[in-house]
């Protein structure tokens, strides 16, 4: 019987899908990293269903069991914390072992934080890497983040509240000054979306909550212009700002440059070549 991947809220409890609220009102057991979190929800929806363990300290030895169940006929749904499992959670050796047996995994699409941060940080989402959370320790954090100092998309990281302020001084030195969003508490009562340049972030010391830190690409991709953008259209659109949305120069020019994924000197630049070749 299937196995469904099925995705639940990541902070309001509203951000569930239909589909998902039947497939966990249908299925013989709930496999879930925190029963106390997931019996939550389910209280919320009227919802009473088994539930077992089913965490980063415990996956491998219980992969065997809840296969065998399914092998046995039970329908059987994976849940995480929060979001989508497998993002960052637990759920890839019960989802190989599941494909080796030749049994349906089925997702439930719904929220992931990484997702949601992106898709209201302002910064360039054509292509973007998801790496999670970065080593713990300042060495292997740090090696890593060299690894990525090269990547032209724009990274999205999870990272522990009382490690952000370190990571963020880390990615300074490493990545460069780029433009970042420091996202909190998404879809709950204090949700937070800090902008601003790396080196502007200043963390508060008593910040609370997951916390979602996402990078613009590297300056050599920002340098580039998307093939739907010409260099000569950028006086015309700051212009069309200006008079549709009565703003100066300067405000008009950084938020085409922020659309279009490029620095607000190199915009700049290309708008003055462009007026001087008139």
């Amino acid at each position: 019987m299937p196995l469904y991947i099925v995705a639940t809220p990541i902070g309001n409890l509203e951000d569930i899908t239909l589909r998902a609220l039947r497939v966990l009102k249908e299925v013989d057991l709930i496999a879930c990293e925190d029963t106390r979190r997931t019996r939550k929800l389910l209280a919320h929806y009227q919802i009473s269903k088994p539930l077992v363990s089913y965490h980063e300290h415990n996956e491998r030895d219980r992969t065997a069991e809840l296969v065998k169940k399914l092998e046995n006929g039970q329908n059987i749904a994976l849940v995480s914390d929060a979001g989508t499992p497998l993002v960052s959670d637990p759920g890839f050796h019960i989802v190989r072992e599941a494909i080796d047996k030749q049994i349906a995994v089925i997702p439930i699409p719904g929220p992931s934080a990484a997702i949601t941060a992106m898709s209201a940080a302002g910064l360039p989402a054509s292509e973007f890497t998801f790496i999670g959370f970065l080593p713990s320790r300042s060495s292997a954090r740090r090696s890593r983040l060299k690894e990525l100092s090269s990547m032209e998309t724009a990274l999205i990281l999870y990272e522990a509240p009382h490690r952000i302020q370190q990571t963020i001084s880390d990615a300074l030195e490493i990545l460069g000054d780029r433009e970042c969003v420091l996202s909190r508490e998404i879809t709950k009562l204090h949700e937070e979306f800090v902008r601003g340049r790396l080196s502007e972030m200043k963390v508060r010391d008593n910040i609370r909550g997951e916390v979602v830190l996402l990078i613009s690409p590297s300056p050599k991709n920002q340098n580039r212009q998307p093939a739907h953008y010409s260099s000569a259209s950028i006086s015309k659109d700051v212009e069309r700002l200006m008079q549709a949305d009565g703003l100066d120069q300067k405000t008009a020019l950084k938020r085409i440059a922020r659309e279009r994924g490029l620095k607000k000197s190199d915009a700049y630049r290309l708008m003055i070549a462009e007026r001087d070749g008139q």
